[in-house]
Formats: structure tokens, C-alpha cells, sequence
């Protein structure tokens, strides 16, 4: 699982009745699943009601939580703190006493009495200050929300475990208006319609407690398209508040990027479905703000801007999607025992970021260059800006060490770097890969026989995997771990792009219009609440032909004024900004007022871009072929 956001790139602008005869079958409770219950036709206060009947305990104590960390954020996220009014009732219905000792955990004594458990769920979206990442709020697209349209239930924000019970089953029953479009991959365990025929209950299974955390739902006045790419069914489930996007309008570009990810991947084939739940934000103050994805298993959930241009949105969702689908092959068929006993109140974290997150975003680039739906350019483009953007952060500090230490406060915020350094040690050791094999092998035969070895029911010893990767490839691969990966020795990129034929050089690069070539032109000042173009602003084409100069603060774009509260995400919607499209910005010069208004050109900068060499032999060519389109 992962977390993936554009808030990182500006992070530096801103500092039911119950029995009471329940069958016992083992010493902890009954082998009976256990209930649990939200009533989506009873919100108060935009707040959910949920039921937990865990069957009749025989112990004197039991504990009850909600995760502290969900996978794939490695971030803390502490969903207790939502959980309003919690209480406890014995088999007579009289109120048990209930202990809170931290923010996700309420112990409860006397527990042979206790019969179950309410409360109710208040929303993350509504809290949100800044997207959640790296801050107090769960990231966007791993929170909840509730609101009379739209339901985004990431389960682990609703339903909670207790310690000795998570492998056991889980039931779910969900009721909702009876014009709700529901989805989820869940198993379905029937459905049926209330009494005054109002309301529709949709009863779920979940094998054990992961699969509760791993499966989200959307409920809500929301559309659905279904789609095969090969044999795997494709559902993508859109929210979008004002109609201004919809599953159709998606569906063409989603269908065509999925099928270039499977015929890219061959036969790795590890679900039979996989669904997209993608919400548009309005940008209300009470919307989400955290732009990205969450990867589960065999799902993703998609937070993006509503307002953005569709041909914006379809580039973003390739990049974010494709990343999250990817992650068929790892975590689902290649992890470590740290993902596969996940702990959500005590995590420890696996050494390999490198590999779950760098490797995937890897894949997620190269298809797109070994499938034909982008040129070389812009692919190399891609590899320069992560080059760029990873030397920014620590480059001279260990991958394996940031990744097993990553809610540390030292580590915490190179966490970002995953996306970046980790893609492109996806790219060495694909490079390596092919340089001993004569273009046979690369890192994408790598992994499929790391699935075949392990699988999703068979973890590594994540101490050992670096051992085996080595085995089963090449020497070379032993003293680039050591030296860039294990070691903090920064990589000389020029030395593997040589082994292709390429070079970094500097000439004149495409680049956007809050950036040149990765390094931003915008800066602030909070004492002021003033947000500013910097002294790069000169060497980014687009804005020096409108005569924007160093200084100059932003007062509105697009009509939305600009503020402190809303920097990162209104710059998140410049980053996405495409030429042909309408603009407008407001500026103050010194006091005095200026409008920019035009239509977008194509903006660039002089900087440093990667191109073929002159001088490239056949073999270094032949090299480059097989790597970019294997």
C-alpha cells in the first residue's frame, strides 16, 4: 500500500437487538463472525453510527482499537480520535464502564458481560487543514467522508478490531438510502430492503480483519462504469459534486492506460477485480485537500480537484492510477512479513520502500514509453525531474535505513523521496539488469520471479531479500545496494544513462508553470500572508513573456483569491495547469494592481535534460532499445 500527493511538491511554501444466548466454541469468543454495523440513514451531525457485536467473550478483559497507522501511508493517522460518544452494554442493556487509555484504544473489563459496543464516526474530509500528509489529518484519500451525496468509507476509519481477534471474520452490514449507488469489492452477502422500503441493508464478509482495512467503499450519488482489460473486471466510481466529470467522461482514458499496463505486465494476473473510487473535491473549505491516491490490494481511492480541465485530470490520473494498479505485483505478490502481519497500533516498516514504492512508480513510468503513449522526450523529461527533485532532499542518506525508520521525525520527511530516488533505483538496477544479460532480462522479469517464488500468502524475511535479489541476477547488483542503496554514496546518474547512449546536458527544457525543471518560483511569507513569485520566475519563458517579475505577490487566480489556508491547494491546480487553457492572476507590483490574463503557452527554462549522445555505439542503442521497450 501506498500514499501518493502533489501537497509534497509545495511543501516548502508553507511552514440491532442482540441474543443473550451467544455459543461459545474457543477461549477468546464464539467462532461466529464478527457484526458490525453503519447506518448510513441515521447521521446526526454528519456524524455515522456503528454497532460492533464481537459474540460472547471469556475474557475478563478485552481491548478495542482503531488504527493508529493504516499501510501504506507511513504516516500516523490515529482514527481513534474521529470516534465520538463510544459505550458498552452488558446482555441486560445496562451501560458497561469503558477505559480510554490513548486515542485509538478503550479497554473494557468485566468483558464475559459485554454484549457490544456503539458509537459514532465523525469524517476526516471536514478536518482537513492541509491534505493530511505529514500533518495531524489522514491523508485525503485514506480518510472518510460523510455527507447527505457521498459516502468515501475507508472501512479502518469506521470499524475497529480487538487485540486477540483480527483473523477472525468479519460480517458488515451497511444501511443506506434506497437510491444509493454502492460499491465495493467486499464479498456481498445479500441485500435487502428495509421495511418502509426507504432504505437498503447490504450485508458484507470480510475473511479477517485486513480485508475489512483493505477493501474501501463508495456509497452515494455517484456513477459506475464496468470494464474488462483482460480478465480482470475493471469498476471505476466517480463522485463528482457538480457533474463536471463522470465514470464515462474517464472511462476511455482509464481503459486505455490499464490495458497498456497489462499488456505491459504479461501474465501477471493476481486479482479477477479491481476497483478505482475516484472523488473530485469541490474545494470548499470542508473538502479534501490531500490530491493523490491510496493503493489497497485489488483498489485504489483517487482524491482529485473538480475544477481542473478533464485533459489535466486524465494526465493525472495515468500517473496516480497506473502507480496504484501497479502494486498487483508489489505489495500483493511480493512483501515482507512487516506487510504481511501488519501491526496498526505498532508498526514496524519493511527496509524496502525502494522497491514497494520506488520500483512501482518506476513501472509506472516506463510503461508508458514501452507502450507508445508517450515519446522519449517526455519520458526522459519524467527521469530528469526525478533527478532534480531527489537531489533537493537527503541524497547522502541510506534507502533501507529512511525506510525502516519512516515515522521517525529524522526520516519522516524524505519520505517523499520514494517517488523519486526510488524510482530511479528502479531504473539502475533495470539498466544493470540488461547490461549482463544482453538486454534479456530487466527489473520487470526480476519481479514476476520474486512473485513466483513468494506470492501474496508467502512473505520474505526482509533481511534476506537484497541476498536474494543478488542470487538470482548479477555481481554487478551487489555493489550498487551496497554503495546507493544499503550505503549513502549519491548516485552519478550519468553513469548508467551512459550504458544506454544517454547523457545529461544543459539545454532548453519543458517545464511548468509553478516550476523550473523542479525548483519552484513561488515563495511565502507568513508573517505577511503574502505568497510571491521568487527571482526564478526570470528564467521560466511563460511568465517572463507576461512580464511577471521577482516580488510581485499573487492575489487571485482564476477568480479564487489566494491565502495562506489555500496555497497548496491552489498551486496543486498550477502544477496541473496545460497550454491552450484560459488563466487569469491578479498581482500586486509595489501597490499596484496588475492582471495577467491570457491563454497558456507552453513554458521553458534552460536547465539541465537528458538527450542521446552524439557519439552512441550500436550496442549502447541496442541497449537503450531493449530497456525502454524491452
Amino acid at each position: 500500500m501506498k500514499n501518493r500527493t502533489l501537497v509534497a511538491l509545495f511543501a516548502g511554501i508553507l511552514i440491532a437487538s442482540c441474543s443473550s444466548t451467544k455459543p461459545v466454541t474457543n477461549d477468546l469468543a464464539t467462532s461466529l463472525p464478527i457484526e458490525t454495523a453503519i447506518d448510513l440513514t441515521k447521521i446526526s451531525e454528519d456524524k455515522a453510527p456503528v454497532t460492533i457485536n464481537p459474540g460472547r467473550f471469556l475474557l475478563d478483559t478485552v481491548t478495542y482499537r482503531l488504527p493508529r497507522v493504516v499501510q501504506g501511508t507511513y504516516s500516523v493517522s490515529d482514527f481513534g480520535k474521529y470516534i465520538e460518544d463510544l459505550k458498552a452494554y452488558d446482555y441486560s442493556g445496562n451501560e458497561m464502564a469503558v477505559m480510554n487509555t490513548d486515542k485509538n484504544t478503550w479497554t473494557i473489563a468485566n468483558a464475559k458481560q459485554l454484549d457490544k459496543i456503539t458509537y459514532y464516526v465523525n469524517d476526516t474530509f471536514d478536518t482537513e487543514t492541509s491534505g493530511g500528509i505529514g500533518g495531524e489529518n489522514p491523508f485525503s484519500p485514506a480518510g472518510t467522508n460523510i455527507e447527505p451525496n457521498n459516502y468515501v468509507l475507508n472501512l479502518h476509519g469506521f470499524i475497529g478490531y480487538f487485540d486477540s481477534l483480527k483473523n477472525n471474520q468479519y460480517k458488515l452490514d451497511v444501511t443506506a438510502p434506497s437510491d444509493f449507488v454502492r460499491t465495493s469489492a467486499l464479498q456481498n452477502a445479500g441485500t435487502k430492503m428495509s421495511e418502509d422500503g426507504k432504505s437498503m441493508i447490504s450485508s458484507y464478509m470480510a475473511a479477517r480483519y485486513f480485508d475489512i482495512t483493505d477493501n474501501p467503499m463508495m456509497y452515494g450519488k455517484l456513477d459506475v462504469e464496468e470494464f474488462p482489460v483482460g480478465d480482470i473486471k475493471i469498476v471505476l466510481s466517480v463522485y463528482s459534486p457538480n457533474k463536471t466529470h463522470s465514470a464515462k467522461s474517464l472511462k476511455e482514458t482509464i481503459m486505455t492506460m490499464m490495458q497498456a499496463q497489462k499488456a505491459y505486465l504479461g501474465d501477471v494476473n493476481t486479482t479477477s477485480r479491481y476497483d478505482i473510487y475516484v472523488y473530485l473535491s469541490e474545494g470548499k473549505p470542508e473538502s479534501p485537500k490531500g490530491f493523490g491516491a491510496l493503493e489497497h490490494h485489488t483498489s485504489t481511492v483517487v482524491v482529485m480537484p473538480e475544477a481542473i480541465p478533464a485533459e489535466a485530470l486524465a494526465e493525472s490520473l495515468i500517473d496516480v492510477v497506473s502507480h496504484e494498479f501497479f502494486h498487483i505485483v508489489t505489495p500483493l505478490s511480493v512483501h515482507s512479513e512487516d506487510v504481511h502481519y501488519f501491526d496498526y497500533a505498532n508498526p514496524t516498516f519493511s527496509k524496502h520502500l525502494w522497491m514497494y514504492e520506488g520500483v512501482t512508480e518506476y513501472f509506472a513510468t516506463l510503461f508508458q514509453i514501452d507502450q507508445g503513449l508517450v515519446d522519449e522526450n517526455k519520458f526522459y523529461s519524467k527521469i530528469m525531474n526525478k533527478i532534480q527533485t531527489s537531489r533537493g532532499m537527503n541524497d547522502a542518506m541510506s534507502f533501507t535505513e529512511m525506510s525502516e525508520n519512516v515515522l521517525d521525525e529524522e526520516y519522516a520527511p524524505q519520505y517523499y523521496n520514494v517517488y523519486q530516488k526510488g524510482a530511479l533505483i528502479g531504473m539502475c538496477v533495470d539498466i544493470l539488469m540488461r547490461e549482463a544479460s544482453n538486454g534479456e532480462r530487466g527489473i520487470l522479469s526480476l519481479m514476476k520471479e520474486l512473485s513466483n517464488k513468494y506470492g501474496k500468502d508467502k512473505p520474505f524475511v526482509d533481511d534476506n531479500l537484497i541476498d536474494e535479489i543478488v542470487a538470482m541476477t548479477y555481481p554487478s547488483l551487489r555493489t550498487f545496494f551496497d554503495d546507493h542503496v544499503i550505503g549513502s554514496t549519491p548516485i552519478d546518474y550519468n553513469a548508467f544513462l551512459e550504458k544506454v547512449g544517454l547523457e545529461i546536458s544543459e539545454s532548453k527544457i519543458e517545464t511548468n508553470y509553478i516550476q523550473n525543471a523542479g525548483q519552484l518560483i513561488v515563495a511565502a511569507n507568513p508573517q505577511e500572508g503574502k505568497v510571491f513569485f521568487n527571482s526564478l520566475v526570470t528564467a521560466n519563458s511563460f511568465w517572463n513573456e507576461q512580464g511577471v517579475k521577482p516580488n510581485d505577490v499573487i492575489k487571485s487566480i482564476d477568480g479564487t483569491e489566494l491565502t495562506m489556508q489555500n496555497a497548496n491547494q491552489m498551486f496543486q491546480k498550477v502544477f496541473m495547469w496545460k497550454p491552450g487553457t484560459d488563466m487569469e492572476m491578479v498581482l500586486d507590483r509595489a501597490g499596484e494592481e496588475l492582471v495577467v490574463k491570457t491563454k497558456l503557452t507552453q513554458s521553458y527554462t534552460m536547465g539541465k535534460g537528458i538527450k542521446a549522445k552524439a557519439d552512441a555505439t550500436e550496442a549502447q542503442i541496442a541497449l537503450r532499445e531493449a530497456w525502454l521497450r524491452g
